[in-house]
């Protein structure tokens, strides 16, 4: 009985040991493969679109696409974004990055000092100011200055400097760099 016993229990354990499982390379949904890049004809033109756009990163577009349909691509641009720089009409090359909403190279932002230094000349008025005037002040790029926006939108405008710090993203420390550049 004890043999028997021994022999079934062992049957068991071996028709229910883990076996080996083959499975398919993972499917990849809404990412661009590295192939894809190297054969553009076939795949379409993969072109990474940074700067002021709704979502920035590799954006795939078909052969002969334009600047235009890149942006598209990547959501837009951000509402208040200068195009007139860029020649929207372009075909776009395979690989190309394009920049948007940022300052041809060589000329100062907007509201820069002649310096170059990226500060605004005087104080910044919270309730008429551009993105662009925003993000120049120091420690505020795109995202807060976005979001410095929005909160004016959402709220009327800015009361005080003080309610700065109600501006998600914006802490202590970057309040007080902005406290003498800002006014309301």
């Amino acid at each position: 009985m004890a043999v028997l016993s021994a022999v079934v229990t062992g049957l068991v354990v071996w028709a229910a040991r883990p076996r080996p499982v083959v499975v398919g390379p993972p499917a990849v949904v809404g990412m661009v493969t590295p192939g894809a890049a190297t054969s553009p004809s076939s795949r379409g033109l993969v072109v990474s679109v940074v700067g002021r756009v709704r979502r920035p990163g590799l954006v795939t577009v078909p052969a002969g696409a334009r600047l235009v349909d890149a942006v598209r691509a990547a959501g837009g641009a951000l509402p208040g974004v200068d195009l007139i720089p860029l020649n929207l009409a372009r075909r776009v090359v395979d690989g190309e990055q394009i920049v948007v909403g940022a300052p041809p190279v060589g000329l100062p932002a907007p509201g820069a000092s002649a310096g170059g230094a990226g500060v605004p000349a005087g104080p910044v008025n919270l309730n008429s100011a551009s993105l662009t005037e925003l993000d120049a002040l120091p420690g505020v790029g795109p995202v807060i200055a976005q979001r410095i926006l929005d909160w004016r939108a959402a709220h009327g405008g800015f009361g005080s400097v003080e309610q700065l710090r109600e501006v998600p993203g914006i802490g202590d420390r970057t309040f007080e760099r902005l406290r003498e550049q800002v006014t309301v």
